[in-house]
């Protein structure tokens, strides 16, 4: 099943400062270009902190050394979407600096660009579950449920054979991009799980 990468939506063009940078120059590079903070780089691209408006504000010491917030938050192009915007929430940051293989910087994904994502039209997500995991993951005919889409909140209706299916079936759309919450009313005939397995409630996309 498909899912949107970071590195699909980063900005691969990133402006970086050094430890060296001056408070000045740094002030400068976020007021001209509009943007509230940057990723520090040392002399092999690896990033070392970040800098921000409000390290900025805390503080007037003179280089980005003194002011960058260590270690710095971040991300690997091939992550998934939903990983980078769980990952942004756990830390309480706004932006997360991309990094290669060798954790050199490549790239920069803020909030903003994690939340297009979940623009992604109701008709486009619903032929995602009915095509991706219905047909291609669980190998299911595409309306063995009735699957409703509104404002990126997933219905999902109908009776299964297995309630491993249906488990299964929650948890596979709640990872599809653009989801924002899933309501399950699905029933099943046979319940082939453990006996201490939670009962299942309605899921929600965690952020």
């Amino acid at each position: 099943m498909k899912q949107i990468k970071v590195g699909g939506l980063m900005t691969d063009n990133v402006l970086s400062a050094v430890p060296a940078t001056s408070f000045r120059e740094v002030a400068k590079m976020l007021a001209e270009h509009d943007i509230s903070g940057v990723p520090v780089v040392d002399d092999d691209d690896h990033v070392v902190g970040v800098v921000s408006e409000s390290d900025l504000l805390a503080r007037h010491e003179p280089t980005v050394r003194d002011l960058m917030t260590t270690p710095a938050v971040t991300v690997h192009a091939e992550e998934t979407v939903a990983d980078a915007a769980r990952l942004m929430v756990r830390r309480g940051v706004e932006r997360l600096p991309v990094v290669d293989e060798e954790e050199r910087l490549v790239g920069i994904v803020t909030r903003r660009d994690l939340l297009c994502v979940y623009l992604r039209p109701d008709a486009e997500i619903r032929r995602r579950i009915r095509e991706d995991v219905l047909s291609d993951v669980m190998e299911l005919a595409a309306d063995a449920v009735d699957v409703h889409v509104l404002d990126g909140v997933v219905t999902l209706g109908g009776r299964l054979r297995r309630r491993s299916q249906a488990l299964t079936l929650v948890g596979l759309a709640e990872r599809v991009d653009g989801v924002v919450a899933v309501v399950d009313r699905l029933s099943f005939h046979e319940d082939d799980t453990p006996f201490t397995y939670p009962t299942r409630t309605r899921h929600d996309t965690s952020w």
